[in-house]
């Protein structure tokens, strides 16, 4: 038995629907923070936060696992200084971008380690929140 026009209509629209941008969510300053950054360190940025969109791995990145499950840091540098974009990787097609900074030194600064940390909890009771909502309706 074919699938008919109606039938393959369906069968794309489902495709399509499945292939769309991931949202991003981002958390306190974190865009700000990341708008002040180099124009080309955003520039890369964009690029890699895009990729994610698409749901491909970006080009410079690493698990922060010492913050949390699904936690990852985009990478990037100029002449100046290291940049960050801590971010949680995608849950019901939304990508929250935890924290921006810059930093000078190889290790990540006890505060914003922090600060992705507190951000985190705040995502996390806000999803469970969520969960529970839609579970009474």
């Amino acid at each position: 038995m074919g699938l008919g026009f109606a039938g393959i209509v369906a069968l794309v629209s489902d495709e399509t629907e499945e292939s769309r941008l991931a949202e991003i969510a981002w958390e306190g300053d974190s865009r700000e923070i990341l708008k002040g950054f180099p124009e080309g360190v955003r520039q890369n940025f964009g690029f890699e936060l895009w990729q994610l969109q698409l749901g491909e791995r970006p080009s410079n990145y690493r698990p922060l696992s010492s913050i949390g499950t699904g936690v990852f840091e985009l990478r990037d540098q100029d002449e100046r200084a290291w940049y960050r974009v801590v971010y949680l990787s995608r849950i019901n097609d939304v990508i929250y971008v935890l924290h921006c900074f810059e930093k000078k030194s190889r290790e990540m600064p006890r505060k914003e380690f922090e600060k992705a940390k507190q951000r985190l909890k705040a995502v996390k009771a806000r999803l469970a929140e969520e969960k529970r909502y839609e579970k009474r309706s």
